[in-house]
């Protein structure tokens, strides 16, 4: 770095953090976006040169599910074992987030001293930001349709994803989702060192495909695959009796990987987190040791207690994530006996604009279950009457389910919150941005 860089590097230093304090000092928020914005303008390549710093190597963490559970997962064994390690925990996860996260952990003249960099990435600007930084390791969970207004379909991203990986040099580690055929065939055509997690437990099979399923046809030929069994949307075991495309072998078996957060979701997370850790040379039985201490993130299947009640916030953005989430909510309310539900729809800019993505989302299974729901947000009468219609369709009305519909969230949580039994659980379903809002309104305060 020549001395016209030091200096303008410390000047975008000395600016960010500046920024970063005085908004902090006004509670107008976390600062994760603005320093960064603000810092780039005094120095175009400053997020190469952090990149650059990163002792051990830059963690990518990308896909449409599961990033922040990930991510937080996979730091929390890497700090276990004394490394320090830069992490963008906010979710702000396009450019300037990423860089802002790496101005918080450097010095004043911008050296930044780390061992490990985690960065989660928004699946749109991979290609991008591959320009500017060179990970050690690029993770890839999933690739599920969401948010059509921003994104466009799976196939789209994958081939971005594809031509950019395609350009990465060779000692970079790329681990992707093996029950995942787009990323299975994905991985099977690059030349860098490819690693895959997957399931491997038949028990976990659906009984049926989800109507939120993405991609059933081969990446290869356009034929449609041959399933064994599926996990959950198009993620299972499979092959083509056409071509003979098959799913990737994975590094280990799931059966023996001990799992602490609720969800075959989680599972997944957990494995991803497991696979990355084990590359970078940490002893099994260390990992293991994490994910069995192991803390959910803000809204990502955190638990509460309000009140003496106890409270789940299972965030939920998109088709196959709510029925995920539909999934271990009916599996919980058996063992917890637990009857109220509280759904949150939002359709700001971090939930997608479009919410018509409800209605691909097998909600007769969270009817046809009984119980209490409750519904509110911005389009609380798209979901009711998506609840509504789910009702109407089934023809087992065994099970009454009493549908409550409340404009205000505060009015919504406080109904909700007394008709919990001290010893159930509430579960709440909200999008990104209703998520925030029901934790400012549960502890009082705003997480960013």
């Amino acid at each position: 770095m020549n001395q016209v860089d030091r200096i303008r590097l410390g000047l975008a230093v000395a600016v960010a953090k500046t920024v970063t304090a005085v908004v902090r000092l006004l509670n107008l928020g976390a600062a994760s976006v603005l320093p960064g914005a603000i810092a780039r303008r005094f120095h175009s390549k400053l997020l190469s040169l952090l990149c650059e710093q990163v002792k051990q190597g830059v963690i990518l963490v990308v896909g449409t599910n599961g990033k922040t559970t990930t991510s937080l997962l996979l730091r929390t064994i890497l700090e276990n074992q004394g490394l320090k390690v830069a992490h963008n925990d906010t979710g702000a996860n396009l450019i300037n987030g990423l860089v802002t996260a790496l101005l918080n952990n450097t010095n004043l003249i911008g050296q930044l001293t780390v061992d490990y960099a985690i960065l989660e990435v928004d699946e749109n600007i991979v290609s991008l930001l591959l320009k500017e930084c060179q990970p050690r390791i690029i993770l890839g969970l999933n690739l599920f349709r969401d948010q059509l207004d921003r994104y466009g379909e799976v196939d789209t991203i994958s081939q971005l994803w594809l031509r950019a990986f395609a350009l990465l040099p060779p000692n970079t580690t790329v681990i992707l989702n093996a029950d995942d055929p787009t990323l299975s065939h994905l991985g099977q055509q690059l030349s860098q060192k490819v690693r895959y997690f997957g399931l491997s437990e038949p028990d976990l099979y659906l009984e049926e495909i989800p109507h939120a399923v993405d991609s059933i046809y081969c990446p290869n030929c356009g034929y449609t695959l041959d399933y064994q069994g599926i996990y959950l949307s198009h993620l299972g075991d499979f092959n083509c009796p056409s071509c003979g495309f098959t799913k990737s072998k994975t590094a280990f078996s799931s059966k023996a990987w001990p799992q602490i957060l609720v969800g075959v979701y989680n599972k997944y997370n957990t494995l991803a987190a497991g696979l990355v850790a084990q590359e970078l040379g940490i002893e099994m039985a260390h990992i293991f040791d994490s994910i069995k201490d192991f803390r959910a993130a803000f809204g990502r299947s955190e638990e509460l207690t309000i009140d003496g009640k106890n409270i789940r916030i299972l965030l939920s953005k998109n088709p196959v994530g709510m029925n995920e989430i539909i999934r271990t909510v009916n599996d919980l309310k058996v063992t917890e006996k637990a009857s109220i539900t509280l759904m949150v729809l939002n359709d700001r800019i971090p939930d997608g604009t479009d919410v018509s993505w409800i209605w691909d989302v097998d909600t007769e299974k969270l009817i046809n279950l009984g119980g209490t729901l409750i519904v509110s947000g911005d389009r609380v009468y798209d979901m009711a009457l998506r609840l509504v219609y789910s009702q109407e369709t089934l023809t087992n009305h065994q099970n009454s389910v009493k549908l409550i519909v409340k404009e205000d969230l505060k009015e919504a949580i406080k109904t909700a919150l007394t008709l919990t039994p001290s010893n159930g659980t509430l579960h709440i379903i909200p999008t990104y941005s209703a998520m925030l809002e029901v934790r400012g309104i549960l502890i009082g305060r705003q997480i960013l």
